[in-house]
């Protein structure tokens, strides 16, 4: 549910486009550097979303979107200062999209981190890249993939739904969807905008359409200086910090690598789950979440063998 990171992830053609000429330096393939920047975003990201979780009780599911959306845009806007001046129309129609796409997917995430399990709200996101990665790729063994992934989202949902809140199931595939939207969206405004302006830029975007909102549930609550504090921390682990350690790991790191390793989202998140929110896992959730984890690491390999072959 996360921004630049998320580009890659379904690869894309835009997004590979986008990202190809963020590669490593030369010698740099079995450095532990970049690698290890990578697993620290995504760490930051999902335990970002497990304080997200234990601020809902005090700001509601919307109002923990509005307070990371609107400190992480102030943070990016301070930080990039992107130019305002000097793009088309078009340009600012992919800004408001990519924006628009960005708020829709983080309500409709945290919509569903506030009825299931964090592990398994990722793993049922994750399979709108998936799917989009099996549709723009066209190739034959890319339905094993898929097949893979069903069968891990039965073995998740119990056969069908019934040990999870079916509306936080659908919540997260929801935000799949938007997920895959997004990564288009995101892929045409890095090619529009330099560097990350477009990005603080969207942020804002998203920060205004999910004002009304916050609002609307919480309120006052979200000026409370504590909530205030827990929001920042949200912000800068789930949005600010990812995207730095992950621009810094792709000046060295190929886009096909950065790609495995964000296939491994569910796993994090499920271990992040266990450690702050006490969700445990069965082994049976366990099997699940591996399945989707391999069918999206598959789908990854496939398409990036298609683009040397």
């Amino acid at each position: 549910m996360d921004e630049p990171r998320r580009t890659v992830v379904a690869n894309e053609p835009e997004a590979a486009v986008a990202l190809e000429g963020a590669t490593r330096a030369p010698g740099s393939r079995g450095s532990l550097g970049p690698v290890a920047l990578v697993v620290a975003g995504a760490l930051s990201v999902q335990f970002g979303a497990s304080i997200a979780v234990l601020l809902m009780p005090r700001a509601g599911a919307l109002g923990v979107v509005t307070l990371r959306l609107v400190l992480a845009a102030l943070v990016l806007l301070v930080v990039c200062r992107p130019r305002l001046r000097g793009h088309s129309r078009a340009d600012w129609g992919t800004v408001v999209a990519f924006g628009a796409a960005m708020a829709a997917m983080n309500v409709l995430f945290y919509q569903a981190v506030d009825r299931i399990p964090l592990g398994a709200a990722v793993t049922f996101e994750v399979l709108g890249p998936l799917a989009l990665s099996v549709i723009v790729s066209r190739r034959p063994v890319n339905l094993v993939w898929a097949g893979l992934a069903l069968a891990g989202v039965v073995l998740l949902s119990g056969g069908g739904f019934d040990r999870l809140d079916p509306v936080g199931a659908l919540f997260a595939l929801s935000a799949g969807a938007m997920w895959a939207t997004y990564i288009v969206f995101s892929a045409r405004t890095g090619r529009r905008f330099p560097q990350a302006d477009g990005l603080a830029l969207a942020m804002a975007v998203g920060a205004v359409l999910s004002l009304p909102l916050g609002i609307a549930e919480a309120g006052s609550k979200l000026i409370v200086p504590s909530t205030l504090g827990l929001g920042l921390a949200v912000a800068v682990m789930s949005s600010v910090l990812p995207y730095t350690l992950e621009l810094l790991a792709l000046r060295r790191l190929p886009a096909p690598t950065f790609a495995v390793l964000m296939s491994l989202e569910p796993a994090i998140a499920a271990t992040a789950g266990f450690l702050v929110l006490h969700q445990a896992l069965s082994a049976l959730d366990a099997l699940a979440i591996a399945l989707v984890i391999a069918a999206s690491m598959g789908a990854v390999r496939t398409q990036m063998a298609g683009k040397t072959a």
